[in-house]
């Protein structure tokens, strides 16, 4: 019997595939190998190394903490500091209202207590002007202008030639009248006395209007012909006067011309 030879032809491409290719019997095709697997074999080798962000957040988070814990320190602080204030304050305030007629302060709140002490206050100060005016040792003396000169204490424009002489207490000498001015902040107290004449009030206060010096309080007290008056007047924003000196000169100034209108109608 004849053998026969059979031979098969091999494929030239079964000598170049891949390795990492498995040829599929069933299928006839090239089956590519998972390369995930093998990558995160690579991956769960090496070292775990966190995002660049993790310890950034850390310390933003210890930041935040401290700002709050630092914001809740100061605000603890102030709360404390504040009901401290507010109980001096109200001691303060009892101790006001029981110094002063009950008439002056019918109500509890704090804006009552404040205005009716310093109503009461404005009128023991007139009360002393009025004594000091009946004190017969400054009765005695020949100028009617000087009944007031104890309310003084440092007068920017006097009419007593004796005290600025020995006291140097005026600033400048004065046949008008005597005025003095203090002031503190915006608030000034101006004390003026003068001869009484006609409608002098009301030309004064007419005056104070126009420089923007708002009247807050007022007292008079009359002594035959001298009067004195007490202005507790705010100063405005819109004042060109911000000294002591610049508004005793704008008054001297005022009565001067209220002085030479009652002379001219005479």
């Amino acid at each position: 019997m004849a053998l026969e030879a059979v031979i098969f032809q091999q494929d030239p491409f079964i000598y170049g595939y891949n390795k990492d290719c498995n040829f599929d019997v069933y299928g006839f095709g090239l089956q590519e190998e998972n390369p995930k697997s093998e990558n995160l074999s690579t991956t769960s080798s090496s070292p775990e190394t966190p995002p660049v962000g993790v310890s950034r957040r850390k310390r933003r988070r210890s930041k935040n903490l401290k700002n709050k814990e630092e914001m809740e320190n100061q605000r603890m602080t102030h709360i404390a500091v504040e009901r401290n204030r507010r109980k001096q304050m109200n001691d303060y305030l009892a101790i006001l209202r029981t110094l002063m007629p009950p008439s002056y302060a019918q109500r509890g709140d704090q804006a009552s207590i404040v205005g009716g002490a310093i109503n009461y206050v404005k009128e023991l100060e007139q009360l002393v002007q009025f004594l000091e005016a009946h004190n017969p040792t400054n009765q005695q003396h020949p100028n009617s202008n000087n009944l007031f000169s104890n309310s003084f204490r440092l007068p920017q424009y006097s009419t007593c030639p004796v005290t600025a002489a020995l006291d140097a207490v005026a600033e400048s000498q004065s046949d008008i009248a005597d005025i003095e001015v203090t002031m503190v902040e915006s608030h000034a107290n101006i004390k003026v006395s003068s001869k009484k004449r006609p409608k002098q009030l009301l030309k004064m206060v007419a005056g104070f209007q126009s420089i923007c010096l708002t009247i807050l309080h007022l007292n008079i007290t009359t002594v035959d012909q001298s009067v004195l008056y007490s202005f507790s007047v705010k100063v405005e924003e819109e004042c060109q006067l911000t000294t002591v000196n610049e508004i005793a000169t704008a008054v001297h100034d005022m009565l001067g011309m209220i002085q030479e209108e009652y002379s001219m109608s005479t």
